[in-house]
């Protein structure tokens, strides 16, 4: 079974964070929340509090196929704070494994030199914080192993996307159609 870690800061962007979740579950997709934080409990950008399923430490990454990095803050600065994001990061990427990041977060791997020459989206305003990147104004961007995309309005095609990489269009196309997507 396919599994995608999907990690937390206190801070995240709810709908960022929920929208992949609920749709790649949608698509029958293991999906795992993780809590970077000393609690399960994670603080939303929005007050909106989410039980995670598994604190950080707990979690074996080599069992997860992609990693997915929402945005917000201060989500993101928290994200790029921990060092064991930053370490599974930069694994998943020199093996060749899916990393998502949406909003903010695509900071994360600019921080860590793994943009450049990248083909990449992000939230307007944090593009002069990634050096090396080729920008794009698309709601997604793949480039690679690195699928990225811009913010809120950009979830749901965010998250087809991830499924798309994950299982394929077919997969994809239905989930939009049953929650009545139109591109």
């Amino acid at each position: 079974m396919i599994k995608v870690s999907v990690l937390l800061a206190d801070g995240f962007e709810e709908i960022e964070a929920l929208t992949v979740v609920d749709l790649l579950r949608r698509a029958q997709i293991y999906v795992d929340t993780i809590s970077i934080m000393e609690d399960y409990t994670v603080h939303g950008a929005h007050g909106i509090n989410i039980q995670t399923e598994d604190l950080f430490e707990e979690v074996n990454f080599v069992e997860s196929d992609m990693i997915v990095l929402p945005g917000g803050m201060p989500g993101t600065t928290n994200l790029n704070a921990h060092e064991g994001v930053r370490r599974v990061v930069k694994d998943f990427v020199a093996e060749g494994k899916p990393i998502a990041a949406i909003c903010a977060a695509p900071t994360v791997l600019g921080n860590l030199g793994l943009l450049k020459g990248k083909r990449i989206t992000c939230y307007p305003g944090v593009e002069t914080e990634i050096q090396g990147a080729v920008m794009l104004r698309t709601q997604v961007a793949v480039d690679g192993n690195i699928i990225t995309s811009r913010g809120v309005g950009t979830a749901i095609a965010f998250a087809l996307k991830l499924i798309e990489v994950l299982v394929g269009e077919d997969k994809s196309r239905e989930i939009a159609e049953a929650i009545v997507y139109e591109k």
